[in-house]
């Protein structure tokens, strides 16, 4: 599932392509056509993201889009191509086009459905009006772990597997510490290390966690080869040497997702 600095970097896209103009709107598979038709036609005013949830304003209409594990969506310029699998949505204009495949949600809000969604979701570390005091005393009054509570959409807006294992690492705290037994000082830090990585993410369109001492151009060591990209310490590096204590690597399951961490280095 795609995290937090995907879905703000597909906020900047949709804006880019359609914001201001007239936009034609479809759904060449069927299941948002009814949706799709109150939009055909008007201007993206604004778009915006929360967390892993995107919406897409026109007027008093929101278009919300939630990817879930399998959605995805793909931009092209020039003439408008035919359809090609199950596009949910499609957006065009003259210059361009985006199709909308798999996702969890495509649907329309009005303002209060919106906000209520809003409502139901943490601060996100990506957004100025987050407010990290929220997500703080959730975790302080709580005996479950660090790990699943940074994964908890509730708690944290946007953070996912990758973020979750890797600031862990960075700050040495061991993912299976209870929420309340984390300090003050360690919270803070938590909170400033997902919002300096989750912007760099959103720039870069990838995950980097390694500090520049451990890049492969530093080490001398080959760079990293995985679907996701980005240099990192601890995720889907099962048995592997840590780059820092060379203490192999670990995972486990954790509520249903692979949790990843170096015992030699997350004792804290």
């Amino acid at each position: 599932m795609p995290e937090g600095h995907i879905i703000h970097r597909l906020a900047r896209e949709n804006h880019r392509a359609f914001a201001d103009r007239p936009v034609r709107v479809s759904s060449p598979q069927g299941r948002f056509a009814e949706g799709a038709a109150l939009l055909d036609g008007r201007t993206l005013d604004e778009t915006e993201a929360h967390g892993k949830h995107l919406f897409l304003g026109f007027g008093d209409d929101w278009l919300h889009i939630h990817l879930g594990l399998y959605g995805n969506f793909a931009f092209g310029t020039g003439e408008v191509p035919a359809p090609v699998g199950e596009v949910r949505l499609r957006m065009a204009n003259d210059e361009g086009w985006a199709d909308l495949r798999g996702p969890n949600t495509c649907e329309l809000l009005g303002p209060g459905e919106k906000k209520a969604v809003h409502n139901r979701l943490g601060p996100d570390p990506l957004r100025p009006d987050a407010d990290p005091e929220a997500a703080w005393r959730r975790m302080a009054r709580s005996s479950t772990t660090v790990a699943a509570l940074l994964m908890d959409q509730k708690v944290l807006a946007g953070v996912g597997n990758v973020y979750r294992a890797e600031v862990l690492f960075r700050l040495g705290i061991s993912p299976h510490r209870a929420g309340k037994d984390v300090t003050r000082a360690e919270w803070d830090a938590i909170w400033a290390d997902l919002v300096a990585l989750m912007h760099e993410g959103v720039g870069a369109g990838r995950i980097d966690t390694v500090r520049p001492e451990h890049t492969p151009e530093a080490m001398g060591r080959p760079p990293r080869v995985d679907d996701h990209g980005g240099e990192v310490y601890v995720y889907r590096r099962t048995g592997m040497p840590c780059l820092v204590c060379e203490t192999p690597v670990r995972t486990e399951s954790l509520v249903s997702r692979n949790l990843f961490w170096c015992p030699g280095c997350q004792q804290r």
